[in-house]
């Protein structure tokens, strides 16, 4: 694999004084920078992609170049060493590709505008202006920017304006001087923009921006969850917020969820607007980005990771305390319950696939780096770890060592191993020993726990879901039982703790481990053990029940025990009200539909079971959400009737259409808690080409975002092939629909069978106009992820290995398809073993 050459070696920058005068109607701009740093060598080299350098001079003197276009760079001729300050003259494009300086289109009024915004994450700050692209090239930045500014239009940057008044004279937006900080973190954007500020406790001006196609309103939530997040963190990093502003602006193009740049974070507009109707798992992820991107001002942007294979220091620390500070400032959510239905079990099953990258893995080449980027695994498995570690270390010492960990190393890069050393020192543990295993190797285990002989035998091995090499690996596992007498960790293979039975009369209940399901491996229990659990099933709390189900469903995902056997288990919870069991309810029969054919007796069965788990609960919860009910309830109802219109409920249905028809003039005056419901079960059930056309109608004039997801999600729905035409037609219209949510729409019409096999053909066909719109996107991968979490066919089977093994030479797709492959494989063989068993489950 090419190995990159990192810049740094030849020139160490330590100030940019960049102008940069762009031209919206052109889509261009030129500017100059002068970079003051030292250079180590007489040829130096800064990066640039696609700009048109057209002179580099020092002390006037103009020096000689060459664009080597190979590795992004100018590479320059020096007659010194030592410091100085390079001017460089040069201009560029502005493109669409939501990298660089790039466009965001939207209507206001029926007129058709747009902001001009940046996103340099991971190494697009070379589409802006020659610098050293590089984590550890910390600098700092002077940005002044002209543009073809219009009455009432702003522009923002990471820090405030130093000169408003010189600006009103020459058009020139001047900012104060960052903080050191890596090129990737630099930020600006402009247009006729609405904000909102406020300060924090300690005097952080705190600003929500978006564009005016906006109401005002939308704005309050974001800003009120910033200004108290930020107090949460000075208290408990005991380390000041390190910049005068803390600016969020909402873009609405924009590739990931958020980005993180110091002073001006940037957001996917659904992530940080909340309108008047909104639902409570909107509200809960707005509030959870924004506490995300909040904590990448101290970890990420104050100390930075030294280079990309430290990415999961940023990312899982971030994910980790999104859950910890909002659960401080909003208790009432209980929003741990959130990263157990959806974090924990996402990262559980990609971990289990055998080919996935570890935590912690080396980058070579910055074209890797957006496979990094990896949800379940950086993201959710490494927040887990860090979960894992707080609670092994206590939270005590965990935020003492956070603060020893800023105040030594701001404005300074890092490598884990730093952070690892003052978490130690503040609470005596080997932390670097306890973490090593689980960030330095792929996988998790599955701890074995059963009884032989009156012994009590616990013993640990890598857990697969299809096939997987086992090459002996072992982990550090925290038992955290709720049994005294057991060790605290299982180091080592197997343990035997001997006199069972007078370990379980010193003990109340029955022996589990892993309590409050914070550590990262799943229970196989067996036999006693087993049973003594399911005994006491009804009398565990939520999180226990949820832990049960999931890893009784991963277990038979991955072949230890019979899918047939998870038919009973959710009967047995049937009574369940909370969200958290309800949604491993609601996974289980999501796993039992790849054995089901359609239309079968099995179906029909499904159904069954689906009315007699959750009719009760429709009954207790209705359809319109009640003055004063909890978030659980809302949450809770969408799931239940979610299930109810899959399982053709009559009374459901009938009612859902009679609710559909009271808000036909505007429907997205629906209440959001129950608006996917009613378009799913109207589209279903009344499918036309003008319904179709309304609802599209809808999407393109709503600025709601989530109300355009809930759209996208019914019309996935269709069953007639005129009108799946008509969707496969407007999927390539940018004006329909945006790029970055082109990978939703294809997972949603993906994930029907009716349009399944169309929808391959036409991801097939369209593959190099895909690569082409997203393939810079982190998004890109999806379009190989989204088909192996969905084919349960030899012949799909076969047409994926037949499209994608061609491509195994791509990097930044070719990790994807080699455990696609696996993950569909796996899928068959447990589909041919299973599928019987299911089906007696069932019909029983």
């Amino acid at each position: 694999m090419k190995v990159v050459k990192h810049l740094i070696e030849t020139f160490i920058p330590e100030n940019y004084n960049l102008f940069l005068d762009l031209n919206r109607q052109e889509k261009q701009f030129s500017g100059n920078v002068a970079i003051t740093g030292e250079a180590l060598d007489n040829q130096i080299a800064l990066h640039q992609k696609g700009l048109h350098i057209e002179s580099v001079k020092l002390d006037n003197e103009t020096l000689t170049f060459e664009i080597d276009h190979d590795n992004e760079c100018v590479r320059i001729d020096s007659p010194d060493t030592g410091m100085m300050t390079l001017v460089i003259e040069f201009s560029g494009k502005i493109t669409d590709n939501m990298t660089g300086i790039y466009p965001s289109y939207y209507t206001e009024g029926g007129v058709k505008k747009e902001v001009i915004s940046t996103q340099f994450e991971s190494h697009f700050a070379r589409e802006a202006f020659p610098c050293i692209d590089e984590p550890e090239a910390k600098a700092t930045f002077d940005l002044s920017l002209k543009f073809d500014q219009e009455e009432g239009e702003r522009a923002l940057s990471n820090m405030p304006e130093s000169n408003p008044e010189l600006r009103q004279e020459t058009g020139v937006w001047s900012f104060e001087t960052t903080p050191r900080m890596s090129s990737y973190l630099l930020a600006f954007g402009f247009g006729d923009l609405q904000g909102k500020t406020q300060k924090s406790k300690n005097g952080t001006e705190v600003g929500v921006f978006s564009t005016k196609a906006h109401p005002l309103k939308s704005l309050d939530f974001a800003l009120d969850i910033a200004v108290r997040v930020i107090d949460f963190y000075e208290d408990y990093f005991g380390v000041s917020y390190p910049i005068p502003l803390s600016y969020h602006l909402a873009l609405p193009d924009f590739s990931a969820g958020a980005m993180e740049n110091w002073g001006l974070v940037t957001y996917r507009e659904v992530y940080l607007l909340v309108d008047e109707n909104s639902t409570a798992s909107s509200r809960q992820q707005v509030a959870l980005v924004v506490a995300h991107e909040l904590a990448h001002q101290w970890f990420g942007n104050l100390v930075t990771m030294k280079w990309w294979d430290d990415l999961w220091l940023n990312e899982s620390f971030a994910n980790m305390m999104e859950y910890v500070s909002i659960d401080a400032i909003e208790p009432s959510w209980n929003i741990f319950e959130d990263f157990q239905t959806s974090g924990v079990p996402h990262a559980l099953k990609r971990d289990a696939t055998d080919g996935v990258q570890s935590v912690h893995i080396e980058v070579k080449h910055p074209d890797e780096i957006n496979t990094l980027f990896d949800s379940a695994i950086v993201y959710a498995k490494g927040s887990r770890l860090m979960h894992m570690l707080r609670r092994w270390l206590g939270d005590d010492a965990f935020a003492a060592g956070l603060k020893a960990y800023f105040n030594k190393h701001q404005y300074q890069n890092t490598v884990g191993y730093d952070l690892w050393r003052a978490l130690a020192d503040a609470s005596g543990k080997d932390v670097a020993g306890f973490m090593n295993s689980w960030l330095e190797q792929p996988g998790y285990p599955v701890v074995t726990v059963t009884v032989e002989d009156d012994n009590l035998v616990i013993s640990q091995e890598q857990f697969f879901i299809g096939d997987g090499e086992k090459v002996g690996r072992l982990w550090q596992v925290p038992l955290n039982s709720n049994w005294v007498g057991l060790p605290d960790t299982l180091t080592e293979e197997s343990l035997v703790i001997p006199n069972y039975s007078q370990l379980a009369a010193q003990n109340k209940g029955a022996l589990r481990l892993n309590t409050e399901n914070t550590a990262h491996y799943i229970s196989n229990y067996k036999g006693q053990v087993l049973e003594a659990i399911l005994n006491d099933l009804d009398s565990l709390d939520a999180t226990s029940q949820l832990q049960v189900t999931e890893e009784r469903r991963l277990l038979a995902e991955g072949g230890k025990i019979s899918y047939a056997e998870l038919v009973p288990l959710i009967e047995r919870l049937a009574k369940a009200d909370s969200y958290m069991v309800v949604s491993a309810i609601v996974s289980v029969l999501n796993g039992l539909e790849k054995f089901i054919d359609e239309n079968s007796e099995e179906e029909a069965a499904k159904h069954d079971l689906i009315r007699r788990i959750f009719y009760e609960k429709f009954e207790r919860l209705g359809f319109l959400p009640k003055p004063g009910e909890s978030d659980e309830d809302e949450m809770v109802r969408q799931l239940v009737l979610t299930q109810l219109i899959e399982a053709r409920d009559v009374n459901v249905t009938t009612e859902a259409s009679q609710l559909f028809k009271q808000y036909h003039d505007d429907l997205e005056k629906i209440p959001a808690s129950i608006r996917t419901v009613l378009l799913v079960n109207e589209f279903k059930s009344s499918e036309t080409a003008d319904l179709l056309k309304e609802y599209i109608d809808y999407y393109v004039t709503t600025n709601d975002g989530t109300f355009k997801r809930q759209l996208s999600q019914a019309i996935a729905n269709t069953k007639t092939e005129s009108n799946l035409s008509i969707i496969l037609g407007f999927l390539k219209d940018k004006d329909i629909v945006k790029p970055q949510d082109l990978s939703s729409w294809y997972g949603a019409l993906l994930s029907h069978r009716f349009s399944q096999a169309t929808v391959w053909n036409w991801s097939k066909d369209n593959w190099d106009w895909i690569k082409e719109v997203l393939g810079g996107d982190m998004s890109f991968d999806a379009f190989v992820i989204i088909p192996s979490r969905l084919f349960k066919t030899a012949k799909a089977f076969e047409e994926y290995k037949t499209f994608f093994e061609p491509q195994l030479d791509d990097m930044a797709i070719s990790r994807n398809i080699a455990m696609g492959i696996k993950e569909i494989s796996a899928r068959l063989e447990l589909i041919n073993q299973e599928k019987d068993a299911v089906s007696k489950a069932l019909l029983k």
